[in-house]
């Protein structure tokens, strides 16, 4: 009985880990969209209300079809608690996201600080409800081939893989100015803060969540192919990807301090090397 109660515990918590990185997928370009952050400090309570009806409207319909778990449930009873579920998780991920941008603290009034919340946590609840649907799936043969590859191959190919996904989600956020407002209000503990999320959330994506074979990727051959090597070196290659970005777009010069470079390459940093753990998961 205690080895099915435990069984039990850790299957939800792999389920919950799932759907949180399935958030932290979909909600980060949001999430650094200043326009969202000034409507959600305006908002009425009525559209509160609505906007949370119907975003447990979309995601019941989406857990009928996927949801966040790996044991399918066709009930609408299961369907309606999963929902319930899903919605916590994207709020719970958004809150501890705009918390560690600075977005909401004790000093922001608490109808302002919820507005935000509600309106940041509807792109992470809908990427609880995807999880399984977009991120989840066998690709057969991929396994063998990877096995056959040389080290430096599998290596080239995770950094490859890395760029092209911090380009995808980071490339729309480089050009804009929340990234300067961010920097504005960041001291070295929230830039030792956002470091500690960003290695967090891509280890997570990549070997907790159970996307994408997971355990043939911790057998993969290559130079850093271990968990933890793999995810620092691919998090190095993300920050390099969001410093590039920032100085194409031109905001940031040669002529500008390293502090200045540093809190805004760490600040892009985190949904580059989001995006760089959704891009290893394809190789």
């Amino acid at each position: 009985m205690r080895n099915r109660r435990r069984h039990v515990w850790l299957t939800e918590i792999d389920d919950l880990i799932r759907g949180a990185c399935g958030g932290f997928l979909f909600g980060i370009p949001l999430l650094y969209t200043m326009e969202v952050w000034w409507i959600g400090s305006v908002v009425e309570p009525p559209l509160m209300l609505m906007a949370i009806a119907i975003t447990y409207l979309v995601v019941f319909l989406l857990n009928r079809t996927a949801g966040f778990r790996k044991i399918e449930k066709n009930r609408a009873v299961d369907a309606a608690r999963d929902s319930v579920e899903a919605i916590s998780v994207g709020i719970i991920c958004a809150t501890v996201m705009l918390v560690l941008l600075h977005e909401i603290s004790f000093s922001i009034p608490l109808d302002e600080a919820l507005g935000k919340v509600l309106f940041e946590s509807l792109p992470f609840t809908l990427g609880v409800a995807l999880a399984n649907q977009v991120l989840s799936g066998e690709r057969g043969g991929h396994g063998d081939r990877q096995r056959h590859r040389s080290e430096i191959n599998a290596t080239l190919s995770d950094v490859g893989a890395t760029l092209i996904g911090a380009a995808v989600i980071a490339l729309n956020i480089a050009p804009t100015d929340e990234v300067a407002m961010l920097a504005s209000a960041f001291s070295g503990g929230r830039l030792l803060a956002i470091i500690a999320a960003s290695l967090i959330i891509s280890y997570g994506i990549v070997f907790q969540s159970g996307f994408a074979d997971q355990q043939k990727r911790m057998q993969q051959q290559g130079i850093f192919q271990r968990p933890m090597s793999e995810t620092l070196a691919s998090y190095l290659v993300s920050l390099a990807a969001a410093a590039f970005m920032l100085w194409f777009f031109q905001r940031l010069s040669f002529n500008d301090p390293w502090s200045l470079w540093l809190r805004y390459t760490l600040i892009l940093g985190l949904p580059a090397t989001i995006g760089g753990a959704a891009g290893r998961l394809a190789v």
